[in-house]
Parts: structure tokens; C-alpha cells; sequence
């Protein structure tokens, strides 16, 4: 199985994953990414950026570039509701380590996944992007995505992001 090294603890067949929902679709990050969630707040509009990037929020002294994830995803729009979240991460890139909010409608739960019961990212072909994922498993009936939060953004992008946050 091609999972990122960081979904699998190597002494336990067990990760945990926050689960979080966009629509009707449930995701799943590692849950060893996720530094804080915070509850929607206005963050600072940063002028010409891409439309995928909300703004900046200050977060104890250090600027944090916040992406909407169902405009990066290319989902409907939506407005903000009281479940409207930012969960904060930890990215890797081959150029370090980076701070960046997500934006998501709202947070579920911490799931406990035997990773032995995930499942490749299926091929679609060029048609559909599963480049975000890092794969699949079902919980109670319901098909949740995990994805990985190093593709989230590439180079070029966390670069963009950078000189945002300097």
C-alpha cells in the first residue's frame, strides 16, 4: 500500500485520523498534522492572491496562510456557519516544515483505523485529481477520504504561501 510514512505508526497497525466534512463527503487528516483547530474568524485578505487562499491569520506572533479547501477542490460554494472551522497544520515540503490553516465546514470526530483496512486512492484516469489523496477506508458505513497533507500544495504554491506569511 502506498500510504505516507507519517499515516502508520510502525509499532502499531492502528492510526488516527480527524475527520472533518466538506458537503457531503467526510476527509480525513493525520491527526499527528493537525497543530490546533480554531473556530471560524475574518482573516486578513491578502491582495492578488489565488482565490483558494483566504487570507492570513495571526496565530501567536506567526502569520498563518488559511486555504479554503472546497475552493482548492473545485467544490460549490458555501457560506460560513457556525461549524465553519480552520484546522491548523504542519506541511512537509522538500524545502522544510510549514504552517498553514485549512477551512473546512465542520470537524467530526478522531477516528481510530486499522491500517490494514485502507485502501489505495483509486485510478480515474486524468479525468478526476487523486493527487490529495493519500487513500481511502470506510467507517460505519461511510466512505471517508484520507488525504495527504504534504499535496495539499505544491512547490510552487508553499512558495506563494511563503512570501505571503514573511
Amino acid at each position: 500500500m502506498r500510504l505516507e510514512n507519517d499515516l502508520i505508526n510502525n509499532e502499531d497497525s492502528q492510526a488516527q485520523f480527524l475527520s472533518f466534512s466538506l458537503g457531503d463527503d467526510d476527509y480525513g487528516i493525520n491527526i499527528l498534522r493537525v497543530q490546533e483547530i480554531r473556530g471560524w474568524e475574518k482573516v486578513r485578505d491578502i491582495p492578488k492572491s489565488p482565490e483558494y487562499l483566504k487570507g492570513v491569520l495571526n496565530l501567536r506572533n506567526t502569520v498563518v496562510p488559511i486555504v479554503d479547501l472546497r475552493i482548492r477542490f473545485g467544490l460549490e460554494d458555501y457560506d460560513y456557519t457556525p461549524t465553519t472551522v480552520i484546522i491548523v497544520l504542519s506541511v512537509e515540503s522538500s524545502d522544510g516544515s510549514h504552517v498553514m490553516g485549512v477551512v473546512v465546514d465542520a470537524v467530526s470526530d478522531v477516528l481510530n483505523i486499522d491500517t490494514d483496512s485502507i485502501k489505495d486512492p483509486p485510478n480515474f484516469g486524468s479525468k478526476i485529481n487523486t493527487k490529495y489523496m493519500s487513500g481511502m477506508v470506510m467507517v460505519e458505513e461511510q466512505m471517508v477520504i484520507l488525504l495527504n497533507v504534504d499535496k495539499l500544495l505544491d512547490q510552487e504554491e508553499l512558495a506563494i504561501i511563503d512570501n505571503v506569511a514573511s
